[in-house]
């Protein structure tokens, strides 16, 4: 590959030209004109975060093996390259050929995050290509989508050809051959619609009662399912996983090897989406990890080693694993980043050993200030979890706690704002108890983020704090939170809105995507970036109404957009789950009996692992389990400050 002249001009004139050259090590050149499929795998938003993201470097490893595939990258252009690239007419292109955008048979995006989708419209734009599917014809590429925001597809239903859901490694392969051997986009688009995890929103239309909610979704092709079926992996053990990662030229998000451990939870957190979208837990051996990580280091020179899961210390033979990885990374003066550890006294001889005498901050997430409230979100910790863990913290010279909460949970008073600002005083007294006045300086970070309801979670018909009632808890919690050592951080209001209503849309709000792209909304998700008053005129100029979608309660009976996706986990167990937060009752971990979600239908639950509840004998299937309240001895988590983002890794 060679940078022509016009190119290399534009690059002397932006501010980190590498993220536009390609050719780094490990990445993978092709001719063209050997492969029958071309992909441009596009993630919206910098190189930077892009890099270090792990489902690009899976997804770009498997489509290469195969030798009739190009996998070519490509990324949201900073402003400065924006710019230079439209006022010299440059078009949008990969990175391993330079090939502008709209030569390739697929593009494909990752939706990790609402507030990218403006992002997604900007690229098309940007490569030429018409920012609506209904406007390509036969001579442009098949624009794809997938991650953990294509649960809900139907707000970029307008502008995405297919979206992919669920586990990628398989699909995807299979998606780029269906559209090899089609001789039309039609033909394609039946082809695929009869895979599990493809949704073909041309093939399907909303239509409206007169209050705005959905009647009913009309089938406009025969062969499109009625509901589509997450893709699903069983045994992750048997998915490739890439041992020659790219290595970046600049330094990126992330910039070390990670190994992904297992994926799924089994704690039944009632926020989160992860944590039910994700399931079952599927474990890879500990050998095969090892083997993953040697083979990651050698091929990439990478200094630093972090293992990736929702809950790393869940693990079935953690012990074991983080005990033998850190052998290896001590010989290889490799540093070990083990995020998502629970509060117990192994996990803290891990990090002591780790960490040795350069401790960085701790981080705990008991989400809610009071025991009733976690219990209602099924945070199944107690505050004697939470003062014990900071305890061993303490005496072993850790002198920084983070603790993350939310703000706007269902249920929520302000007592339970009190219980935050009582955990940070309590946490600062543990620590003058144990050292003193004098014991140094020790600081507490709380953070909180605005809880946002999503699909495929038991809070999915809640209704979400209004503007302004976010904006008093903040003024609350500043005034309860100004305490000697304490800081205290909190979510912008404007933007957690916004990422409610893409996240629980319907194909109408498409409207005033399109209409933001056109008033110059980019990378929103940016708190410099984000203009609010072009937001509200883009839904003015559309007549969509944000409170329908953000602040309204939903029926049980009500369809919801996202209902077209079927995420094996069954609707009734979502019912379940939110009346028992509504009657304070918390549902054990998976691991101690099935909670009765419909994953066992479709393949074995802990797949690969042999769980054992922790502190009991092996885990007994009950169809009906007893509704526990935590005990003191219920296992939580801790996080370095460094955590990784725990979304799917093999979403597209």
């Amino acid at each position: 590959m060679t940078i022509d002249k016009e190119l290399h001009k534009l690059l002397r004139r932006v501010e980190k030209p590498a993220r536009y050259i390609g050719g780094e090590v490990n990445s993978v050149i092709k001719d063209p004109a050997d492969v029958s499929v071309r992909v441009g795998f596009a993630f919206p938003d910098t190189y930077e975060i892009g890099m270090s993201y792990l489902g690009m470097q899976i997804l770009y490893n498997i489509l290469n093996k195969n030798d009739d595939i190009y996998c070519e990258r490509v990324f949201a252009p900073a402003d400065d390259m924006e710019q230079l690239m439209r006022e010299n007419g440059r078009e949008l292109f990969t990175l391993e050929t330079l090939t502008p955008i709209r030569e390739m048979d697929i593009v494909g995006f990752t939706l990790q995050y609402e507030l990218c989708y403006t992002n997604i419209l900007n690229m098309l734009e940007l490569g030429g290509i018409p920012v609506r599917s209904d406007q390509r014809g036969e001579g442009y590429p098949v624009i794809v989508a997938g991650g953990p925001c294509a649960y809900n597809p139907e707000p970029l239903a307008d502008f995405i050809d297919l979206f992919m859901i669920g586990d990628g490694e398989e699909l995807f392969e299979k998606v780029c051959i269906a559209r090899r051997d089609s001789a039309s986009k039609k033909e394609f688009l039946e082809t695929v619609s009869q895979f599990d995890g493809v949704y073909i929103p041309g093939f399907y239309e909303p239509e409206y009662n007169e209050d705005g909610t959905i009647r009913n979704i009309r089938k406009l092709n025969d062969k499109a399912p009625d509901r589509v079926r997450r893709a699903l992996i069983s045994d992750l053990e048997k998915a490739d996983f890439p041992v020659k990662n790219i290595v970046p030229f600049i330094e990126t998000v992330h910039d070390r090897s990670v190994v992904e451990t297992f994926r799924g939870c089994t704690r039944g957190c009632r926020f989160c989406q992860a944590g039910m979208i994700y399931r079952p837990v599927r474990e890879r051996k500990k050998e095969t990890i090892e083997r993953i990580a040697e083979e990651q280091l050698a091929n990439t020179g990478h200094d630093e080693l972090s293992l990736l899961s929702l809950s790393t210390s869940d693990y079935s033979r953690f012990e074991d694993l983080a005990t033998e990885l850190m052998e290896m990374c001590a010989a290889q003066n490799v540093a070990l980043s083990l995020p998502s550890l629970r509060l117990d006294s192994f996990s803290f001889k891990v990090l002591d050993e780790i960490q040795g005498y350069r401790k960085s901050g701790l981080t705990f997430a008991p989400e809610a200030g009071s025991q009733r409230l976690r219990n209602i979100i099924n945070k199944n910790i107690t505050e004697e979890n939470i003062y014990g863990a900071v305890e061993q913290a303490v005496e072993l010279g850790w002198n920084h706690i983070k603790l993350y909460f939310m703000d706007g949970l269902p249920g929520e008073t302000y007592e339970d704002l009190d219980g935050i600002g009582e955990i940070a005083r309590n946490i600062m007294d543990i620590n003058y108890r144990l050292r003193g006045r004098q014991g140094g300086r020790f600081r507490v970070t709380i953070s909180v983020s605005n809880f946002v309801p999503k699909p495929h979670t038991p809070f999915q018909w809640a209704a979400q704090d209004t503007p302004e009632m976010f904006r008093d808890k903040h003024v609350y919690l500043t005034k309860k939170l100004k305490i000697k050592g304490v800081t205290f951080n909190y979510h912008e209001t404007n933007t957690s809105n916004l990422e409610a209503v893409f996240a629980r849309g319907d194909r109408r709000v498409g409207r005033v995507l399109e209409a933001a792209h056109r008033l110059g909304c980019r990378f929103d998700g940016w708190t410099e970036h984000f203009k609010a008053e072009l937001w509200q005129k883009a839904f003015e100029e559309t007549g969509i109404d944000p409170d329908f979608y953000c602040y309204r309660e939903r029926s049980y009976d009500e369809i919801l957009p996202w209902d077209i996706v079927d995420p094996l986990v069954t609707k009734e167990f979502f019912i379940r789950e939110n009346e028992k937060a509504k009657k304070e009752l918390v549902t054990p971990d998976c691991r101690l009996g099935c909670a009765g979600c419909g994953m066992n239908r479709f393949t074995e639950c802990f797949k690969g692992a042999e769980f054992d509840a922790p502190g009991s004998a092996k885990r007994q299937p009950s169809e009906d389990p007893q509704v526990k309240q935590p005990s003191e001895g219920q296992s939580s988590e801790v996080q370095l400050s460094d955590q990784q983002s725990c979304g799917e890794v093999s979403d597209v």
